[in-house]
């Protein structure tokens, strides 16, 4: 049994979306411990969608009779925005949205408060997920997610140590979770309705319905934010739709720096 190639997009360019963002914060983390942090859980995160994409280069391949028309590289670097299917709440900017510089070619200083935040919501749902992955009546993917578990319970601890460390800080730092988390709780609606692969892979028994973790999720998060002294905002208006190639204007520029070498240089290697 194989699971569906778009649930293991779907997995694999989340992890790849954001580990490209996280990367942004190498040589300019507030400190030097976190700077190899970041870059440690960005190196996690695409190695995670490396496999993911081999795997589902595998499938096409055997699908298509030719044993190397897609490899990870074609998969990562060759496709264009309505083909990912990340979550959108990953290929956000660090910007917190007090700033109103939201715009794609704007430019401003990284928020951490929006990358801790970002981190520990995402995190919280994948160690969830890769947990009930590891039953997949797909063996490769099992394997996968066997391994990327154990990697992403130190995301979600590294996160949720900053979360806890910064809302219960100073009234500065307090202030600036809050926003962060009221920015970007919205976008978590997305993790709940379940795209067309998703409900192929559940009914299969190769992957899991979202909104069977969603309970476990909720109780992780409210007691870290419990911890944190910061308020839950409501998780309300419109749903973000990334899962299923609807995209917001900021893949595009997320892509153009990741994909330029090579697109500039198909076929080179080193």
């Amino acid at each position: 049994m194989k699971a569906p190639v778009d649930y293991l997009l779907q997995l694999a360019d989340s992890a790849l979306i954001l580990g490209q963002r996280n990367a942004e914060w190498c040589g300019h983390a507030p400190v030097l411990e976190e700077d190899m942090a970041m870059a440690n859980v960005s190196l996690d995160l695409i190695g995670q969608a490396r496999l993911l994409y081999q795997h589902a280069a595998t499938l096409l391949n055997a699908a298509a009779g030719d044993a190397e028309s897609v490899t990870e590289d074609s998969l990562a670097y060759f496709r264009d925005v309505p083909e990912f299917r990340n979550y959108t709440l990953l290929e956000l900017p660090h910007f917190p949205s007090r700033t109103g510089l939201l715009a794609p070619s704007a430019a401003a200083e990284r928020d951490f408060a929006t990358t801790i935040v970002r981190n520990f919501l995402y995190s919280a749902f994948m160690a969830l997920l890769w947990e009930a992955l590891q039953a997949s009546k797909d063996d490769e993917l099992a394997a996968i997610a066997a391994k990327s578990l154990k990697e992403t319970r130190y995301h979600l601890r590294h996160s949720r140590d900053w979360l806890v460390r910064l809302g219960d800080g100073s009234e500065e730092s307090h202030q600036r979770m809050q926003a962060a988390l009221t920015h970007l709780m919205p976008y978590t609606q997305e993790f709940w309705f379940a795209s067309v692969a998703e409900s192929a892979a559940a009914a299969d028994g190769t992957g899991v319905l979202p909104t069977t973790l969603q309970a476990d999720w909720d109780a992780l998060v409210d007691d870290a934010l419990q911890e944190a002294t910061l308020q839950r905002p409501a998780a309300a208006g419109f749903v973000t739709q990334g899962k299923c190639g609807r995209h917001s204007e900021h893949l595009d520029y997320v892509l153009g720096e990741m994909q330029g070498l090579a697109r500039q240089h198909p076929g080179a290697s080193w």
